[in-house]
């Protein structure tokens, strides 16, 4: 399965062991086998990017991903209300 997704500005808190964790709200879009575009969200308590440190391009890249992950979408109006029950 492959996931096409953007952040959101919307942060919830999700219990994990006890312990309150925030985690951004991503929306996004799948595609089913049969060409059936599924949306989609997801709850991403970190993310990082995967830059060899030898790269000789490794400052750049980080800065770029950085300054690309400050950008957010306003969340779609079904992500905005949220059932509990649907977090873990």
């Amino acid at each position: 399965m492959k996931v096409t997704i953007e952040p959101t500005r919307k942060i919830v808190e999700l219990v994990i062991n006890g312990v309150g964790v925030p985690a951004r709200v991503w929306q996004g879009e799948t595609i089913t086998s049969s060409g059936k575009t599924v949306p989609v969200f997801l709850f991403v308590t970190r993310i990082a990017p995967e830059v060899p440190e030898d790269d000789p391009n490794v400052g750049e890249l980080t800065a770029d991903f950085e300054q690309a992950l400050t950008r957010v979408a306003a969340p779609r109006a079904s992500i905005t209300m949220l059932p509990m029950r649907m977090i873990l």
